[in-house]
C-alpha cells in the first residue's frame, strides 16, 4: 500500500510540474551532448557565429521558460539567430546510472569546465574552435519569475563574435 501511495504521489508532482510550466520540452535526452556540441562548433565556424550551449534540462523549469522567453521574444530571437549556434544541451547525473552514461556526464562537465557549479540552467559561450570563451550563471539574467529583456540582451550582445573581436 505504501509503494502504491509514494507512486501515486510521484506522479501527481510530476504532472504538477508539467502543468506548472506548461512549456515545450527542447532537450533531446536521446542524442550525444558531446556529439552535439562538435556539430555545433561546425555549424558555428562555417558561418562565422559563437555556440552558447544552455545546459540543463527537462526536468528544469526555469530551463524550459529560457527557451520559451528567447523563442518569443522576437528582439532576444533575431540577436541569438544572427550571431550564433544555439543548442540546448541535456544534463542529467540523476539519469546517469549506467556507466556510459556516468562517463559521458562527467566527459560533458569537463569539457564545459565544469558549468554545472552555476545551477540550471548555464550559458556556456564557445569560439567557432570549441573553447570555452564564457559561462554565465542565469540568475544574473532573471527577474521575478521570469528573464529580463535587458539584462539577457546585454549578456547576447557581449558575447557575439564582432563584440569579442572588438570590430
Amino acid at each position: 500500500m505504501r509503494k502504491i501511495f509514494i507512486a501515486a504521489f510521484a506522479l501527481m508532482v510530476s504532472v504538477m510540474v508539467d502543468a506548472q510550466t506548461g512549456l515545450k520540452k527542447v532537450y533531446n535526452e536521446e542524442i550525444n551532448p558531446l556529439e552535439q556540441i562538435d556539430n555545433a562548433v561546425v555549424k558555428a565556424k562555417a558561418n562565422g557565429k559563437f555556440v552558447i550551449c544552455q545546459v540543463g534540462g527537462n526536468w528544469c523549469p526555469w530551463c524550459l521558460r529560457f527557451a520559451d522567453f528567447i523563442t518569443t521574444n522576437a528582439t532576444i530571437s533575431k540577436m541569438v539567430n544572427d550571431n550564433f549556434e544555439y543548442i540546448h544541451v541535456n544534463y542529467n547525473s540523476r539519469k546517469s546510472a549506467d556507466a556510459a552514461k556516468a562517463q559521458q556526464a562527467t566527459a560533458l562537465m569537463k569539457r564545459l569546465n565544469n558549468c554545472g557549479r552555476f545551477g540550471f540552467p548555464v550559458f556556456v559561450v564557445l569560439d567557432t574552435n570549441g573553447k570555452v570563451m564564457h559561462i554565465q550563471d542565469s540568475s544574473f539574467l532573471e527577474e521575478g519569475q521570469g528573464y529580463d529583456q535587458e539584462k539577457v540582451l546585454r549578456f547576447f550582445k557581449n558575447w557575439t563574435p564582432v563584440a569579442v573581436s572588438n570590430k
